[in-house]
């Protein structure tokens, strides 16, 4: 079995999450999400819309998704990969070679953004502010 891990804080879930997420599943047989905690995203300077267990809550719903773990700090990424046996890393090209260290553990591949959608610019839209994530 194939396995693909991917990262973000999928606040405000979109029609770019939800491509984003399929053409993770599309490159393996099981699909990992590991998702910002609160706290987590405190230390970035961000907040999120909904809470994480909300957040968690709506990806596990989603078919692409097999198992949504939590993220509470930027240096997991290794111990996820090697923990969890994953084949490839996933990331929007917004990351493109932030990541490149995994390659020692697994492949890395960056996919293109939905055009034209993020949450910030759904909360820019909606003057609700706050949003950073793509």
């Amino acid at each position: 079995m194939k396995k693909v891990i991917t990262y973000g804080t999928f606040d405000l879930l979109h029609v770019g999450h939800i491509n984003i997420l399929r053409r993770a599943k599309e490159l393996g047989d099981y699909l990992i999400v590991v998702v910002s905690t609160d706290e987590f995203n405190a230390l970035k300077g961000k907040k999120a819309y909904y809470s994480y267990e909300d957040r968690k809550t709506i990806l596990e719903a989603i078919k692409y998704v097999d198992e949504v773990l939590p993220e509470n700090n930027w240096e997991q990424k290794i111990d996820d990969v090697k923990n969890n046996n994953v084949d490839t890393f996933v990331m929007g090209h917004d990351w493109t070679g932030k990541f490149d260290f995994l390659k020692d553990y697994c492949e890395v591949i960056y996919l293109p953004r939905t055009e034209g959608i993020s949450t910030t610019k759904i909360k820019e839209d909606l003057g609700i502010g706050g949003g950073e994530e793509k």
